[in-house]
């Protein structure tokens, strides 16, 4: 079997041949005829999948030429969106079985193909990325804020001595973490409160959610996409909470967590006949249901009375925030696999309005606390 560095050569040593043999002129593009006979002659040095969609885009380019741009796109695992239209608006369909089908893969190509299947809706796309992932690197983002949150839940539930409802303990807002109005000038604890939660059931709940849809996430999107949008949904999250629940103080990662599983949930209904996972309603319903449970549980201590007077328990509003950056950036995040986010107009439409939404957030905690003569509780 061909490790992925050989096939990576193998790639670029056609593309090679392609341009001084068949491009003489530097056109940019050869003839349909010609392409053919290279994949005829150099195919089973390809991937698969490549090989298959390379037929493809040769057949709907009978009349016509294959641009050499799109072919360097396809073996280098970037596809521009001219590329990708001419895949998915094709007259053929691929030659081959479902990835499904296949037989004889080891455990990790298993779980590369099952993640393809929970987070891909089309067919082209799950190939896509079955021959291009490789482990390297590993989903660590979603994997190292979870191992950082379940280190400091312990560390606080030690020196509290408490593990439910940590959040009733007099020194729980103490620590340089958790936002709290009074202290909102200090910048770090806008993000930081991710890190605090109100107890072991708050940081169940969380964890669970971020790990089995933000790993899988991770592993198709990477690293910087998936930590774009989960940063923004914490982010928003506290500005939320300092706009409409003035008062309150802000722990919990639901925020980000919130914005991930909100835009999954989103990409799935918006692409529901091309998603294959299975049990797709039910385990729709129970995310849902896990997200209702963990939003009915911050009302319920948002509003209970608290244990420490005058200040109040946690607020709830960060998971609405997170809500909001899931359903707009988030959503054109994971609908646009390996496609690049500045060509995508809609991203730059959404993340003006998210800078617009942060700016006036700076100047609303300002200004605003002063000019409103807000009574904040005192400081932990």
């Amino acid at each position: 079997m061909k490790t992925c560095v050989d096939k990576i050569n193998s790639s670029q040593k056609l593309a090679e041949i392609i341009q001084e043999k068949y491009d003489q002129e530097n056109s940019g593009c050869i003839s349909t005829e010609r392409f053919r006979d290279l994949l005829a002659a150099h195919g089973s040095e390809l991937d698969p999948h490549k090989l298959e969609v390379l037929l493809a885009l040769a057949d709907i380019n009978a009349d016509g030429k294959i641009c050499y741009q799109d072919f360097v796109n396809l073996v280098r695992n970037k596809r521009s969106n001219s590329f990708r239209r001419a895949i998915l608006q094709g007259s053929r369909q691929l030659r081959n079985s479902a990835l499904r089908e296949e037989v004889g893969l080891g455990l990790s190509r298993r779980l590369v193909r099952h993640v393809a299947y929970e987070t891909l809706p089309r067919e082209v796309d799950r190939k896509w990325y079955f021959d291009s992932y490789n482990y390297c690197p590993p989903p660590w983002l979603m994997l190292a804020i979870t191992i950082a949150e379940v280190i400091v839940f312990m560390y606080y539930g030690l020196q509290l001595n408490r593990w439910v409802l940590q959040v009733s303990s007099p020194y729980f807002l103490k620590g340089p973490l958790p936002y709290h109005p009074q202290l909102r000038a200090q910048a770090w604890r806008y993000l930081s409160y991710i890190f605090m939660h109100a107890g072991i059931e708050h940081l169940g709940l969380n964890m669970a959610m971020q790990l089995l849809v933000g790993v899988p996430l991770e592993m198709v999107h990477g690293a910087l996409r998936i930590g774009l949008v989960y940063v923004c949904g914490v982010l928003a999250g506290s500005l939320a909470v300092s706009v409409a629940d003035m008062t309150a103080p802000v722990v919990g990662s639901s925020g980000g967590v919130y914005a991930l599983v909100s835009a999954h949930l989103a990409n799935v209904v918006m692409n529901w006949s091309g998603m294959k996972c299975q049990f797709k309603l039910f385990r729709m319903a129970m995310a849902l249901v896990c997200m209702s449970v963990e939003f009915g549980r911050a009302v319920w201590l948002r509003f209970y009375p608290p244990a420490f007077p005058p200040c109040p328990n946690p607020s709830f509003v960060a998971h609405l925030g997170g809500v909001a950056v899931g359903l707009t950036l988030g959503v054109v995040v994971l609908q646009n696999y390996e496609q690049r986010l500045q060509e995508q107009s809609l991203f730059w439409i959404f993340f003006s309005v998210y800078t617009l939404f942060i700016l006036c957030g700076i100047f609303w905690n300002i200004f605003a606390y002063s000019l409103l003569d807000v009574k904040l509780p005192p400081p932990p």
